[in-house]
């Protein structure tokens, strides 16, 4: 993308009728918000600002599980995916820029637009693996309007997490036929096109635990298995141990015994030689004319 937008005068120094006006989508790229409202953001629909609503507590913490989840999968996996709930924007049409509550893109992608000046917004070739919305005050908007827009943008797959409806609507895109959805109500576990190996049931999806706790919960965890196989590696060392002494014990036992071997085997070449030397000692006798019986 061009950094044309660059030379464009920031929005908040013009008269304060244009921010009614048409914009482009490089304006809408620098545009710095009406004055007395810095923290309200826009999404820009064909032209048009659109503020967003406000997030509910449900909402913010439904889109901080989700990022969570999904960045523990991409590590677990080994995915070079990243997760973004933090307003990151996906440009849908010529004029129109969405703020999906959570996009997922490449980390190629991510890498590239970092340091690019100007709201965070990937652009047409930028395009994301999934987009996320979180179903608040205009429901028509995520069903609809940003359906069509996500569709025609050739975004893969785009969820919606409807709290009020307790389902998770998933559409996935199918060749030239576009848009495909399943619906995914409470006591089922979605199935992602995107992330086949994703393990996520809708009931944490729709009423998920503080962030914060939980990981708390999973390093306690973390923590009591490797105790537990700590404890393990030491009783199994201890076990290799006694193994070791009980190895060494049967090995002296087996070298005293064959050093008790090495004596009775010397014992008795001792008394074979003291016996062939009585022999010879007779014989010599005999020889002599002298019965060694009759020698007292």
């Amino acid at each position: 993308m061009t950094q044309t937008a660059q030379t464009v005068m920031p929005l908040s120094e013009v008269a304060p009728d244009r921010a009614t006006e048409k914009f482009t989508f490089q304006e809408y790229l620098f545009y710095e918000g009406k004055p007395g409202e810095p923290d309200v953001r826009y999404e820009l629909v064909r032209g048009q600002l659109v503020p967003m609503p406000a997030q509910s507590h449900l909402h913010t913490n439904i889109a901080k599980f989700l990022a969570y989840k999904l960045q523990r999968h991409f590590a677990a996996e080994n995915l070079d995916l990243v997760a973004n709930p933090l307003g990151t924007g996906v440009r849908t049409e010529e004029a129109s820029s969405r703020i999906p509550d959570l996009v997922v893109c490449s980390q190629s992608v991510w890498e590239e637009v970092i340091p690019r000046a100007g709201a965070g917004v990937l652009d047409f070739p930028e395009k994301p693996n999934l987009v996320i919305e979180i179903v608040s005050t205009n429901r028509r908007d995520d069903y609809v309007t940003k359906r069509n827009e996500y569709e025609n943008a050739e975004i893969p797959e785009y969820w919606i997490v409807d709290p009020k409806k307790n389902r998770v609507r998933i559409y996935s895109l199918t060749g030239e036929e576009g848009y495909s959805f399943v619906d995914f109500t409470k006591g089922a576990q979605i199935v992602s096109s995107q992330f086949p190996n994703l393990v996520l049931s809708v009931e944490e999806m729709l009423s998920p635990p503080i962030l914060e706790l939980l990981i708390k919960e999973e390093l306690a965890q973390s923590q009591e298995f490797q105790q537990r196989a700590e404890a393990e590696h030491q009783r199994a060392e201890a076990e290799h141990q006694r193994a070791e002494a009980e190895h060494q014990r049967a090995e002296a036992e087996h070298q005293r015994a064959e050093e008790q071997q090495r004596q009775a085997e010397a014992e008795r070449q001792r008394a074979e030689e003291q016996q062939q030397r009585a022999e010879k000692l007779a014989q010599r006798l005999l020889e002599m004319g002298v019965n060694p019986e009759e020698i007292d």
